[in-house]
């Protein structure tokens, strides 16, 4: 089949190499001037499935509320808040009472796992060489915090995922450059969790895609779906051009926080948000000084990484405001965390030095999980609304999307994935 696809993130990207692998002419259409430039850019490159969870859990609400009063709040909701956003937080809000969450969490995690699976096969498979460490571990300060992650470890037990509670020392044994004046009371070490660095593999997979025969063609907007010819897109390439008319047999949708104007007009209302992200990456100082791998703060939910000859910090969880506008409270606690752990890893005298500060929207849906698959609009598909954790579910997304659109039973279980959720 001909099939076009809006969108060149890491989700984008994915899709494409599996379509084209499956013997697909495949073309990709991405607004930006090269692949990976929005969520996809500056992530913490974090691959944890047992760490993928919803955000409309039981007690959120609350906690947003008392993060309100907090200068390092790991969520945080900003004014003004536009129509679509107050619509999104009431659906979210209603998505967090104990069985919805119970729901998408096992839905999330099962395509989590699905997703590594392929993630390292893909890795396997192409000998793709890019920045990535194995190890995650979630560092606990307090008793407090200990007792907070004791649910999440019972899920972990029950997904069978592999995890050790350990103390101060053990950790200081596996990650060695942490701060000795930083007191705290020990860590979760997740050995099969990973992180890795999700534009340099978006990137490395576009030229895989592209040695099939994917073509990707940069700075295009694409036009929302026409519901008379829903496969035929309007595509208008550079600022000063006309648009022109581009037909297809499918059109898959992954364009991020775009798709819901997208597939608006084909009757498809997609509650999508941004809720925003931060991250600050920095060339390391000293590698003695620095990370071997991954680690969670998870008192602030600030994630540390190891990301070859950089270090990187992210975390925040945004919803309104000016998207144009970076928080200085959100980067100044990404400071703080990094500091608080490993003070002498990266090298932050100034702005000159190749630090790196980033602001990025994640496509979010109010109760968790993406939507895949066919639209019921014959020819649409969509991969889209993977929130926080694009990287870690894309190329299970991507293969899962392949296999419907051949018609083939997908690997993994698709039940509450598709856009059949939306009318719950």
């Amino acid at each position: 089949m001909k099939i076009a696809i809006v969108g060149a993130g890491i989700i984008g990207v994915t899709t494409a190499y599996e379509l084209a692998a499956d013997g697909h002419e495949v073309t990709v259409f991405e607004r930006h001037g090269a692949a990976a430039l929005e969520t996809s850019f500056a992530n913490a490159g974090v691959v944890a499935p047992g760490y993928v969870t919803p955000w409309a859990a039981p007690g959120m609400p609350g906690k947003v509320m008392r993060y309100l009063f907090s200068r390092h709040a790991p969520v945080r909701v900003c004014l003004p808040l536009a129509g679509h956003e107050l619509r999104w937080m009431l659906r979210w809000r209603k998505a967090c009472d104990i069985d919805t969450y119970t729901a998408n969490r096992a839905r999330l995690q099962r395509l989590a796992f699905y997703s590594r699976s392929r993630l390292h096969q893909l890795v396997e498979d192409l000998q793709l060489k890019y920045d990535r460490s194995t190890g995650y571990m979630v560092l606990l300060r307090s008793e407090k915090d200990r007792k907070l992650v004791q649910p999440g470890l019972q899920v972990l037990r029950d997904a069978g995922v592999k995890f050790a509670e350990i103390d101060a020392e053990k950790a200081r044994t596996i990650e060695p450059a942490l701060n000795p004046d930083t007191a705290f009371l020990g860590a979760i070490h997740l050995p099969d969790d990973e992180v890795g660095n999700c534009r340099q593999f978006a990137l490395l997979l576009k030229g895989r895609a592209q040695d099939l025969g994917a073509r990707f063609e940069f700075n295009c907007a694409v036009a929302p779906l026409d519901p008379a010819n829903p496969t035929e897109l309007h595509v208008t390439a550079g600022k000063d051009a006309h648009p022109t008319r581009r037909k297809f047999d499918a059109v898959v949708v992954c364009s991020g926080m775009a798709s819901a104007a997208l597939l608006r007009p084909v009757g498809l209302r997609i509650p999508l948000a941004a809720v925003h992200g931060y991250s600050v990456s920095a060339p390391i100082r000293e590698p003695l000084n620095a990370p071997r791998s991954g680690l969670m703060d998870e008192r602030y939910k600030v994630a540390i990484s190891r990301l070859g000859n950089r270090v990187r910090v992210a975390g925040s969880a945004e919803i309104g405001g000016d998207p144009n506008t970076r928080r200085p409270a959100a980067i100044q606690t990404l400071y703080k965390v990094l500091h608080d752990w490993f003070p002498g890893a990266a090298q932050l005298a100034n702005t000159g030095s190749g630090v790196q500060e980033w602001k990025g929207a994640r496509p979010m849906l109010p109760d968790g999980p993406p939507l895949l698959g066919a639209t019921g609009i014959p020819g649409v598909w969509i991969n889209i609304g993977h929130g926080s954790s694009g990287w870690a579910l894309s190329c299970g997304s991507a293969r899962a999307v392949a296999d419907l659109i051949s018609r083939r039973p997908a690997e993994v279980e698709l039940e509450g994935l598709g856009v059949e959720r939306l009318l719950y």
